[in-house]
């Protein structure tokens, strides 16, 4: 399984760990992955997805799941994201 994001497209970053001395190896910043079950209004059923807190947050100040997806970039969703935002525009 993939630490992606399947709303927004976040992964993993890289960067240093620095210590006292200024000595600077490798290291991986994880994003926070949850899983969560959005309930689509439009389509009256829930959809089990893996996304990040901040998205969970965004998608709560964008007025629910329908109108995240409606605005969001087909770019950075996830190809089981993107046959539900098509489903959406289908509904409406």
């Amino acid at each position: 399984m993939a630490r992606r994001c399947e709303l927004t497209g976040v992964g993993p970053m890289s960067g240093n760990n620095v210590s006292h001395a200024n000595n600077r190896t490798k290291r991986r910043f994880l994003p926070n992955l949850c899983n969560v079950t959005l309930h689509s209004d439009k389509l009256g059923r829930g959809f089990k997805m893996r996304i990040t807190a901040a998205a969970l947050r965004t998608v709560d100040h964008a007025g629910g799941f329908d109108a995240f997806l409606a605005k969001a970039d087909e770019g950075a969703l996830s190809p089981s994201a993107l046959k539900i935002k098509r489903e959406l525009a289908k509904a409406s």
